[in-house]
């Protein structure tokens, strides 16, 4: 039988390194080929390097271990500079949920919903997506899955943001504590996208504030999927990102590129297929797991 192979990792990839008898050239060779592997990017990869160099120097250092708790405080520090806080507190909470389609958008609009039900918090969805037939069935599918309810348009291709409306409406009138809100991944044109998102925010504020705009992006797609949602994040007021598909061991360097490059917090991290397998973002907790 053939032996398997165990997938990449950060933490694979630099245990060698740090179990070297001093730090040389070799070594920050080595750091630099691991933080590119990992989906760092070079701008990020070359700040961290040059930290981590002149933390180095100040104690005047040789050991590979000191570099290792440099490495991972550093990461630490980064990672916290943005608040991952979900702010929820407002009855109903109302969130947009934006992104391109085939970023994982439904999918992960049914896992926060079981997310927020396994915390206590009653569920409404809003299948506002209204341009893909396709798109309402499957989020009433998550949505059973996750036991929250659901507002579906009331004919094809109704407005979305009567269904915004709509949703909205049933949280205050039931009591609902959260309202999550699918939203289209794509029009005809991008400007086209833009208004109607932009019209589904107007109708939502004549009832209540929107808490979160969260923008779910693929983490396997790395920069590319970033340059997509460029005009969401320009035009739709995002407060979080989720990235979905993330194998937090071999790219989650991503995770820092993302939230360096658009000054938006990750607040959710999705690292697999199952209703259960979407949490919310801990950067120390993420730092340990990525360095495993």
């Amino acid at each position: 039988m053939a032996e398997r192979t165990q997938p990449w990792s950060l933490g694979g990839a630099l245990r060698g390194m740090f179990s070297r008898s001093t730090i040389d050239a070799d070594t920050w060779e080595s750091l630099e080929d691991a933080l590119l592997a990992a989906d760092f990017g070079s701008d990020v990869t070359d700040s961290i390097i040059e930290g981590l160099r002149a933390e180095v120097a100040r104690f005047s250092t040789d050991d590979p271990e000191d570099l290792r708790r440099m490495l991972r405080e550093s990461l630490e520090e980064r990672f916290a500079r943005q608040d991952p806080t979900l702010h929820l507190s407002a009855r109903p909470a109302v969130v947009l949920v934006v992104g391109v389609n085939g970023v994982g958008k439904t999918t992960t609009i049914g896992k926060f919903a079981k997310f927020l039900a396994n915390h206590g918090r009653s569920v409404v969805v809003g299948a506002a997506d209204t341009f893909r037939a396709a798109a309402v069935e499957q989020l009433a599918t998550w949505a059973e899955r996750a036991g929250a309810e659901i507002v579906r348009p009331q004919q094809q291709g109704q407005d979305p943001a009567s269904v915004a409306f709509q949703t909205v409406e049933r949280a205050a009138r039931e009591g609902i504590d959260i309202a999550l809100i699918d939203t289209a991944g794509r029009l005809q044109t991008k400007s086209g996208l833009m208004d109607e998102l932009a019209k589904v925010r107007r109708v939502i504020e004549k009832q209540a504030e929107i808490a979160e705009v969260l923008l779910v992006l693929d983490a396997t797609t790395g920069q590319n999927g970033l340059a997509q949602a460029e005009a969401f994040i320009e035009h739709a007021g995002v407060t979080g990102l989720v990235l979905t598909k993330l194998d937090g061991s071999a790219k989650g360097g991503f995770v820092l590129a993302v939230q360096e490059r658009t000054g938006i917090p990750i607040k959710l991290v999705g690292q697999g297929e199952g209703i259960g397998d979407l949490t919310g973002f801990t950067p120390h907790v993420f730092v340990q797991n990525l360095l495993a």
